[in-house]
């Protein structure tokens, strides 16, 4: 990996203008900011979300006087989203940087901490002078991108203009909304006012997956977090969650995760 393969700045200026006019930009936006404008277009209150620019685009972040910091930007070379590490990814095979849009994700809860501590140490490390220093940037790209590849978090356009993307969008609001207690995709077609074959088939032609996934997806994050990060028993987690008993919870975890809840513990 060259010395300019990729850079990464915060966002605290109270207008942030683009640095690199061929690099791909990844804009992290934690605090809500005035607006992100692209190409003269001005898309206002965004928050907790993430913004993937082509370089063929003009833009401008402009801050919330309020905070000190609204996020990060990291610029990538075309060679590093080429490298073998990140080639294989998801999130490139659906061909992130060259849809004709602007992808937009809004993250799931948990998944912000996460998004910045990665972006934390890749900041960290660039301006280091340790060893192996540039496997251990990939090896966190690889982590980035996996979290953003569209299967938990709520992914969307900028310009979000599309119906069957509006409706996927919205479908990925509900379900961070109401998993807790809904785990059927009937319930979700209802509060759309479409059909259960109907939101499938939006679901699988913007994500490529089904509408049940989705579902499935936000309940392993959900689970491995709290199996991970608290204190919580399994029996609390799984009421938690919204499942019948805790055996139906340990079945579902085994039959999606491959390991039982018990297990991940320990690791």
């Amino acid at each position: 990996m060259t010395a300019d393969a990729l850079d990464i700045t915060q966002i605290i200026k109270k207008t942030t203008v683009k640095n690199y006019s061929d690099y791909y930009a990844v804009c992290w936006i934690k605090n809500e900011i005035k607006g992100i404008e692209i190409d003269q277009v001005l898309y206002s209150n965004v928050s907790n979300s993430i913004v993937f620019l082509e370089p063929k685009y003009d833009w401008k972040i402009h801050k919330n006087d309020g905070f000190t910091y609204s996020g990060y930007i990291l610029y990538l070379s075309r060679d590093i989203l080429n490298h073998p590490v990140l080639s294989q990814l998801h999130i490139n095979k659906v061909v992130l940087f060259n849809s004709g849009e602007i992808p937009l994700f809004k993250l799931s809860p948990g998944i912000e901490k996460r998004t910045q501590a990665i972006l934390e140490m890749i900041d960290e490390l660039l301006g280091s002078h340790l060893n192996h220093k540039d496997d251990a940037i990939l090896s966190l790209l690889n982590t980035f991108f996996i979290y953003c590849d569209g299967q938990c978090n709520i992914k969307s356009v900028v310009s979000n203009n599309n119906t069957k993307n509006h409706i996927v969008f919205s479908f990925k609001g509900l379900v961070d909304q109401h998993i807790l207690n809904h785990h059927d995709v009937v319930f979700y077609a209802e509060q759309l006012h479409i059909s259960p074959k109907y939101l499938n088939e939006c679901v699988q032609e913007v994500l490529g997956t089904s509408s049940k996934s989705i579902i499935i997806e936000q309940l392993l994050m959900r689970s491995r977090h709290a199996l991970k990060f608290s204190n919580k028993t399994i029996k609390e987690i799984s009421f938690e969650l919204g499942f019948s008993s805790p055996d139906y919870f340990s079945y579902f975890f085994k039959n999606h995760a491959g390991i039982v809840p018990s297990k991940l513990r320990m690791y």
